[in-house]
């Protein structure tokens, strides 16, 4: 049995995402198990309580994806347990999405949600800076990652000339991202989508 029904998760996305389809649902309903099974054994998010994964985590990656410009390639740099690379994958399925993490446990469980949910979605299990140099996106997004300055000037060298960094953080990202556009997440006070064009 699910952990929360399809209903439910609509319900709590409904302020990100006012109308989400039914296979969507469906597909979140089995992420959302899945990443709670593997969160069990080890460490991929914080957030424990079901509800708030799904505000937070697929809420706020699904409210990215609505906000992304036209885009045929996107990196998730430091993807984590999916976020927000994954969600914006199941919503924009012809967006060819690379999730990078180079923790193996966290790269592991991103392969088996890929599995899972049938995407065509390519995990890089090691560090940005370890691809070819060539290697350039449409979109690179970030969302807490370790040392915001770094993982900024090194998602600038991935993004292709006119494509788009998007990170996904508090106000303190202003200071090292200080010509973004910013677009506040529903409900939050402290967290917001930057959007700077290369």
């Amino acid at each position: 049995m699910a952990t929360l029904s399809e209903a439910h998760i609509a319900t709590l996305l409904h302020p990100y995402l006012p109308s989400a389809p039914a296979t969507l649902r469906a597909q979140l309903s089995t992420y959302l198990d899945l990443l709670l099974r593997w969160n069990a054994r080890t460490n991929l998010t914080a957030i424990r309580d079901p509800e708030e994964i799904v505000r937070r985590h697929f809420g706020e990656s699904l409210f990215t994806a609505t906000h992304l410009p036209p885009a045929t390639t996107l990196l998730d740099f430091g993807s984590g347990a999916g976020f927000p690379g994954l969600p914006i994958q199941l919503l924009l399925p012809n967006l060819a999405v690379t999730l990078s993490e180079s923790q193996g446990k966290k790269a592991s469980f991103l392969r088996e949600a890929v599995r899972i949910l049938e995407l065509p979605t390519e995990v890089w299990s090691a560090r940005v800076e370890a691809m070819p140099a060539d290697r350039l996106f449409s979109i690179v997004a970030l969302r807490a990652v370790d040392n915001m300055d770094s993982a900024l000037s090194e998602a600038a060298r991935r993004t292709q000339p006119g494509g788009t960094i998007a990170v996904l953080g508090g106000a303190d990202i202003l200071s090292t991202f200080p010509a973004a556009t910013s677009i506040r997440f529903p409900g939050s006070t402290e967290t917001c989508l930057y959007l700077h064009s290369r």
